[in-house]
């Protein structure tokens, strides 16, 4: 029997034009745009479709973007949705909630835009950074970024997407010396990010608690299907929705820890919604066994359709 899930995509996924196709041929794509825009105040739509990149690539755009883009894929297939689960890498959480329920459209937007804000502003340019760990197991990153920080400064552990590999951030002078010591901790490959920021690491501490203020004023409503939460790999509770937003910022992201929990509960289909294929790349690492499609034009629209047999 097939069980599906559906996952969103987190930040580093967008691209100037993405979504367009569906803004073009369907209504209710349409409406969520134009929903954005009157959120925001800003025409966030022209920024999407064209850009520049350097503008896209604004935390604080790029968050009210995905969530855009993402909800206008969603409300397109909202009428043939099966999935029994939601989840999503980041920013991507917001999606999912915001897909089941949890919240209506516009408060989300307008929560991603100030999250994004907060995030970007957390840490002053070039102080923070970020680094892929590639080809290691999870223990041996823990190692290098204990032994980083206890020499160097602040590296911890921000994200764990899939088997061999595991994102780190933290202060820039130990981002640099982590490259250079990687090898000895049996890490094949050590990459510098381009980001602005060491997202999920204790130094975005005060993005959340400034976010924590914005989630107080929120009303939750209870998902209408299991919503997991990257930072614990629960499944989210009305009553801790805030809270773990909050967490969320400066913890790391526990993807894979995810994907296997539902795969352990009988999901053998995931379906990425949104921009990229980063998450159905993820996912297939994790276990080959499983389906992984993404949609985030007309073309993988009607693929899934053909797949679903709708």
């Amino acid at each position: 029997m097939n069980k599906t899930a559906f996952v969103f995509p987190g930040q580093g996924a967008q691209y100037a034009g993405m979504g367009k196709d569906f803004y073009e041929s369907f209504k209710e794509s349409r409406e969520i745009f134009h929903r954005a825009n009157e959120a925001l105040g800003f025409d966030i739509r022209k920024i999407i479709f064209e850009g520049p990149d350097d503008d896209l690539s604004k935390t604080k755009i790029t968050q009210p973007a995905l969530l855009t883009v993402s909800m206008a894929i969603y409300e397109a297939l909202k009428k043939i949705d099966t999935a029994v689960v939601m989840g999503g890498l980041s920013l991507g959480e917001y999606s999912a909630l915001t897909a089941a329920g949890a919240m209506d459209f516009e408060t989300a937007v307008r929560l991603v835009y100030k999250r994004g804000s907060y995030m970007q502003n957390a840490v002053p340019l070039g102080e923070g950074g970020m680094l892929a760990l590639l080809g290691c197991r999870d223990e041996y990153a823990l190692a290098l970024c204990r032994d980083v920080t206890g020499r160097y400064g602040l590296l911890e552990p921000a994200n764990f997407n899939c088997p061999g590999q595991v994102v780190a951030g933290g202060k820039m002078s130990a981002i640099d010396k982590a490259l250079d010591i990687a090898f000895r901790f049996n890490i094949k490959r050590a990459v510098k990010l381009q980001v602005s920021a060491p997202f999920h690491t204790s130094m975005l501490k005060p993005a959340g608690e400034r976010l924590k203020k914005d989630l107080k004023e929120i009303i939750f409503r209870n998902p209408d299907r299991k919503i997991i939460s990257n930072v614990d790999t629960e499944y989210h509770n009305v009553d801790e929705i805030a809270e773990k937003l909050e967490k969320q910022v400066y913890s790391p992201v526990r993807w894979e820890a995810c994907v296997r929990k539902m795969i352990g509960e009988g999901v053998n289909t995931f379906v990425e919604i949104g921009p990229g294929k980063t998450l159905s790349g993820f996912i297939k690492k994790i276990d080959k066994n499983v389906k992984a499609i993404n949609i985030e034009n007309i073309q993988g629209f009607h693929a899934y359709l053909q797949f679903a047999g709708a």
